[in-house]
This record gives structure tokens, C-alpha cells and sequence, in this order.
């Protein structure tokens, strides 16, 4: 068969990519619904640039109840001037805007899960337009990405900065690098249980430099957690050579998640009594969680034991738990 040609992208930037100063404006996506027949989804975007130099893309809100990159790419946006820059910012604070807005995970127009969309489809679902955009026409132009994340309103974290392993090695080095960089109390040598679709393969596969974060969660950001990802993203753009000045040097811890016996999962449904807190030193076997049955009493609970030893790097937020939720996420501390 012929290869599909993709349609051109149906969004349309206000800002020029290639223009030196500071832009403020949006990525204009038309959106026709029952509200608003020829409406758009406004997602908003800063371009900073002065001269030549390496472009870093910055993003939140890939998922849209995570809120650490959001305040400190909104923050950033107001504040950065060109004359500061050598190279080129790209920033999007909330890249599922219609999730960002809602408060949600996924989408509450076509309940798409950004991080799940990629390469994305112009003629496809909102969220398949917009992960489109960013696979065509974002990531080509940056050499390197951030993509901050926390645990949203169902997972907490330990505060920490990652990338993974990859079969490049030199680039795997040149990601660490910036993970050691950002500076975060934790930095984590990261593995996915899903790297189907998601934004994070996107770039590797274009051979940019990719970095992310889980910087706590719960549905919310702390004053400590914005903290970290405003000295973050600031620390990588000084060790990309984008800003001028000294990489503010913090100490870090450094994880390292080996295999898939890091996590377990809630095998039925129920109460959670977490066992240990995040940062707690687990062993193999212990219980790190009993989930009690809720439709009468003096049922026992089921107990959640840990497939490996390690610390408690994430856990599940909420009380409640479904069959299949994470329940826990163990990592084991390595040497830089």
C-alpha cells in the first residue's frame, strides 16, 4: 500500500518561531461545538529568542491535573526578556489546555490522554490535532525538551528529575546531564510501564534531548515543589547555554527503577492503608499497603507486598483504590 500523506496541521501559531524578541500569543486550534459553531481552542505559547543558539521546548500540563510545570512555565514566561537568552525558549504551559482547564488527566473534549497520543493525527480527535502539531512542527525545531509532570490527582511522588536509559548512549549521557543540572532532591534512571504514544518516545526518536519530572502530586503543587521547578528549568537552560550564569548546584539523591517489580498493583477493590511513606526504606515481601473491603465489616484486607527491596518513590493518592491502580512504586538508590 501507499504510504497515507498527512494533511497539512489544522492549528495555527500567532507567534513567529523564527523572530528574534519576546512573543506571547497561541496555538489556534478550530474546535466547532455546541457553544461556539466556528470556535477554537487557544492554547497559550511564548517565544523567546536572540540570535543563534540551541532551543530548548519547555511544557506542562501535558496532563491536566499537574501543576508544578504549569506555574513554573507561566512564571517563566512573564519574566524571561531576550536579551537574556542565547538561542531560542520555546514555552507552553499546558499543553492539553482543554484538560489544563478542566482540572482533569485526559480531555474532557474527546477524554484524550496526551501522553498517549503520539505521533498524534491531523484529522483525528482534538488531542490527536494538538500531539500532531507538536510531533510535526515543535519538536523538529528544538534540540532540547522538557516536559514537567507530577502525579496528578491520583499518585503522589518523591520530588524528582529523570530520563531514561536508551540505547544511544551518548545521548543518553547528554540527558542526565541535564538531569543533574535541573537539581532536584531526587533524580531518577526512569522505566515506563507504557511508552506506547507518549510524547517522551516522540522526541527520543528524533534524537532531541528529553527530560521530565514527577515533582509530588496529589492533585496540587507546595510552595517546595514549585520551588523545584522553577530553580529546575532555570538551571537547564543555563546548562544548555541558553541563560547566562552559574548552574545553581543542589545536592541530589540518585534512583535507579531496574524492572518491572518496581510496582504493584491493587489486585481488587477498596480502603488503602498505606504502610510506609514516601522515601521509607522497604524490603522485599513487606506489606507495603492493605485495602479493605467496603461492602461489610469484618472482611480481612488484602495485603500489597513489595516484589523487590528499595524506597517508596510513588505511591497512590486517593483512599479509595480500583482493581489494576498503582499502588506503589519502588526505586533502589544507586551511585551517580
Amino acid at each position: 500500500m501507499p504510504e497515507r500523506t498527512l494533511r497539512p496541521s489544522p492549528l495555527s501559531p500567532t507567534v513567529d518561531f523564527s523572530a528574534d524578541g519576546v512573543q506571547h500569543g497561541f496555538l489556534r486550534l478550530p474546535y466547532s461545538r455546541d457553544d461556539s459553531a466556528w470556535g477554537s481552542v487557544m492554547i497559550p505559547v511564548t517565544v523567546v529568542k536572540n540570535g543563534e543558539g540551541p532551543t530548548a521546548l519547555l511544557t506542562g500540563g501535558n496532563h491536566g491535573d499537574e501543576y508544578e510545570g504549569p506555574i513554573a512555565l507561566f512564571d517563566l514566561a512573564r519574566s524571561l526578556k531576550a536579551e537574556a537568552v542565547t538561542g531560542r525558549v520555546i514555552i507552553v504551559p499546558a499543553m492539553n489546555y482543554p484538560a489544563f482547564l478542566a482540572g482533569t488527566r485526559t480531555s474532557p473534549i474527546d477524554r484524550g490522554n496526551m501522553n498517549r497520543s503520539f505521533p498524534g493525527a491531523p484529522d483525528g480527535t482534538v488531542t490527536q490535532k494538538i500531539a500532531d502539531y507538536f510531533q510535526r512542527t515543535l519538536l523538529p525545531l528544538a534540540d532540547i525538551v522538557l516536559d514537567f509532570h507530577s502525579g496528578g490527582r491520583t499518585l503522589d511522588f518523591l520530588p524528582f528529575c529523570a530520563a531514561h536509559i536508551l540505547p544511544d548512549k551518548a545521548e543518553e549521557a547528554k540527558a542526565f546531564d541535564l538531569v543533574r543540572a535541573f537539581g532536584a532532591p531526587w533524580s531518577m534512571k526512569m522505566l515506563e510501564i507504557d511508552a506506547v504514544g507518549m510524547y517522551d518516545t516522540a522526541a527520543e526518536e528524533m534524537g532531541k534531548v528529553f527530560i521530565t519530572t514527577e515533582l509530588g502530586g496529589g492533585g496540587t503543587a507546595t510552595a517546595k515543589s514549585a520551588a523545584i521547578a522553577k530553580t529546575g528549568v532555570a538551571n537547564v537552560l543555563k546548562a544548555a547555554g541558553i541563560l547566562s550564569g552559574g548552574v545553581e548546584t543542589r545536592a541530589t539523591t540518585w534512583l535507579d527503577m531496574p524492572d518491572g517489580n518496581c510496582f504493584s498493583f491493587a489486585e481488587d477493590g477498596g480502603l488503602i492503608e498505606p504502610l510506609f511513606d514516601l522515601g521509607d526504606t522497604v524490603g522485599n515481601g513487606d506489606v507495603v499497603a492493605r485495602i479493605y473491603p467496603v461492602g461489610r465489616t469484618g472482611a480481612p484486607p488484602l495485603e500489597v507486598k513489595a516484589k523487590m527491596d528499595g524506597i517508596l518513590a510513588a505511591r497512590h493518592f486517593p483512599g479509595l483504590v480500583k482493581p489494576g491502580d498503582c499502588v506503589s512504586v519502588l526505586a533502589t538508590v544507586v551511585a551517580e
